[in-house]
């Protein structure tokens, strides 16, 4: 075999002994992918939908709880998440064009963005402490509708908590992922895996995308 033929053989993406081609194999890993996000979707929509029941129900009080959040660092967040996504979105077309080094440095910098999310995050919770806003461990607030802004931390604990653990596994795939194209002579022959680490990580900005105005947002004026 000529050094081009190897090469070329070697820049192949790599096909599982149960696949017939590449092509089939990408279609079963996306379809995988897809009927995951899907029982992730029902996941997160029984939290959204609990949320606006009661919202419903107690809206004068939710829209009273919602002020205790902090808008700019709620702003802030979404913003480094979007960053993050346009960061994997570029990390997969590199890795596609076989590019390594740009590819790695795209992952990495999508991990930092989620590390950063979760920073931020970590400091409105510690406020949130110190404010007396945690519900059966730390709640300071009194009134009419004391108990009914405690259900709305219940639920923005419940929600943000739950994301955050998503946040957790995604920064740490991502990582792995970036260490092991680091190590790889031809990056392309990763590609599935890393547009479905893609499909991962855009879901839960996703996520965050619906609870940035939900929580934060809809409840200024109301």
């Amino acid at each position: 075999m000529s050094d081009v033929s190897q090469i070329a053989a070697e820049a192949r993406p790599i096909v599982a002994h149960h696949f017939d081609d590449v092509e089939q194999q990408h279609e079963a890993n996306t379809l995988g992918m897809w009927v995951f996000l899907t029982t992730e979707v029902l996941f997160f929509g029984g939290t959204f939908l609990g949320y606006l029941v009661f919202r419903s129900l107690y809206t004068h009080a939710f829209a009273e709880a919602s002020r205790h959040l902090n808008v700019p660092l709620g702003t802030a967040n979404t913003a480094l998440l979007l960053c993050s996504s346009l960061a994997m979105v570029l990390a997969v077309y590199f890795v596609r064009q076989d590019r390594k080094r740009t590819a790695v440095v795209l992952l990495l910098l999508t991990a930092a963005l989620g590390a950063a999310f979760l920073g931020i995050k970590a400091v409105e919770w510690i406020t949130d402490w110190h404010e007396g806003l945690v519900p059966g461990l730390n709640w300071l607030v009194v009134g009419p509708n004391a108990k009914h802004e405690e259900l709305f931390f219940v639920l923005y604990f419940t929600m943000t908590g739950l994301h955050a653990i998503h946040m957790i596994i995604g920064i740490a795939v991502v990582g792995i992922a970036a260490l092991v194209l680091a190590r790889q002579q031809h990056v392309a022959r990763r590609f599935t895996n890393i547009e479905m680490i893609g499909l991962y990580w855009h879901f839960v900005d996703i996520v965050w995308v619906f609870l940035f105005p939900l929580l934060y947002l809809i409840n200024l004026h109301g």
